[in-house]
């Protein structure tokens, strides 16, 4: 019951800041005080990392945002189905489209704000996708970031010899 008021008094408070011309502070207040970052990379295992932030999401009441760097049919297909899951799980979202060096795009999107609590990606080597070499290491990537960064990947398949 607790959580439906916080609902409640956040969407009232959200549509007075609306009405007063200010959408993005009412975006933010609607959406909650913590974010959670999926970036979606178009590979098969982009649904086992929305699995992972919606149960994060859940248990820590944040609001998803979604960087969306790739275009294939399949990753346009997979964000549909996340959109309606995430209606159906009542969870507030937000989709941010990216391009070009995903660990760059990610750094470039936290980079001013305070709200993201983890990003979450597929896996490591979906991180060097788009680029360049002269882009610096992973390391020097990431002692830019300013949250946590959630890498899931498939487990391996136990072997049958």
């Amino acid at each position: 019951m607790k959580k439906l008021i916080k609902k409640f008094e956040d969407a009232m408070c959200a549509a007075a800041f609306a009405e007063k011309g200010e959408f993005e502070t009412a975006k933010k207040i609607f959406k909650g005080r913590e974010t959670v970052l999926l970036t979606l990379t178009g590979k098969e295992t982009d649904g086992k990392s929305f699995k992972y932030a919606l149960n994060i999401c859940k248990r820590i009441s944040a609001g998803l945002e979604i960087l969306f760097i790739a275009r294939s049919d399949n990753a346009v297909h997979l964000l549909e189905q996340i959109k309606n899951e995430l209606k159906k799980e009542d969870i507030v979202y937000e989709i941010v489209e990216g391009s070009g060096c995903i660990k760059k795009a990610i750094i470039n999107h936290t980079e001013k704000r305070g709200d993201i609590q983890f990003v979450i990606i597929d896996s490591s080597d979906s991180l060097d996708i788009e680029c360049k070499k002269d882009e610096g290491t992973l390391s020097d990537a990431w002692e830019k970031l300013k949250c946590p960064l959630v890498l899931v990947s498939r487990a391996a398949m136990p072997s049958t010899a």
